[in-house]
């Protein structure tokens, strides 16, 4: 794996600090996914394998030490602390809790990436055939995440351009709502309400691809209020 394959989870409560990282790291070469709180992360990592977790120290509910102490008991990830400038005592409790570096807030987001890199040099290659392949299940459906491929059972499912977009927006935030903005500006369309419409049909497309009964959504829902989310199994 070189660092540019790297499938990274932030999480953190700050929505633009969220944001302003996720899109940083995407334009840098990485699989991002984010998460808003240390609930939401168990829930993605329940689903997900990752090759670095990013990981806010001051969170409301649990913080960012104790869900690396946490995940130190079942997961090996990486994980990458960001704390802010002068809580020494998180630094020395959050390496002593399992995570592998920490970064003082504010910080440079060029600094942040030769920290990610450099922890990703440190780790060990993985023998191709123990290489965890990252799979979101949505009943006999199966995406894999980082070819943009569908398949049922042993025949691949077709997706259009389109829907192979929608999909991998998804698929990096699985259980979480995106707003039919936010689909229309990640899909790098004009913003306006005809393009939210266009949406909305791409949706119903996709639908029929993943459903057995696309009128009864169970895995592409629409979270009323919020926009649409994907549930895998």
């Amino acid at each position: 794996m070189s660092d540019m394959d790297a499938h990274l989870l932030i999480v953190d409560d700050d929505e633009r600090i969220r944001d302003l990282l996720k899109k940083f790291l995407m334009r840098s070469g990485f699989l991002v996914t984010a998460a808003r709180d240390a609930a939401h992360a168990r829930r993605v990592l329940s689903g997900l394998d990752f090759d670095m977790i990013i990981l806010d120290v001051m969170m409301p509910g649990e913080d960012g030490v104790s869900l690396t102490r946490a995940l130190r008991e079942t997961h090996s990830t990486p994980i990458l602390l960001l704390t802010a400038r002068g809580e020494t005592e998180h630094r020395i409790a959050g390496l002593e809790a399992g995570a592998d570096d920490y970064l003082a807030k504010p910080f440079e987001p060029k600094e942040l990436l030769l920290r990610i890199n450099a922890i990703l040099r440190r780790m060990p290659e993985t023998p191709a055939q123990d290489t965890a392949t990252k799979i979101l299940n949505l009943g006999p459906i199966r995406y894999d995440i980082e070819r943009g491929e569908m398949w049922q059972g042993e025949d691949p499912v077709r997706l259009t351009a389109t829907e192979s977009q929608l999909m991998k927006i998804f698929s990096a935030q699985p259980g979480e709502p995106i707003t039919r903005a936010k689909l229309v500006e990640d899909l790098g369309r004009d913003k306006g309400q005809a393009q939210e419409r266009a949406v909305d049909v791409q949706i119903t497309r996709l639908r029929r691809k993943i459903e057995q009964d696309p009128k009864q959504p169970r895995y592409l829902q629409t979270v009323r209020g919020a926009g649409y989310m994907l549930a895998p199994d």
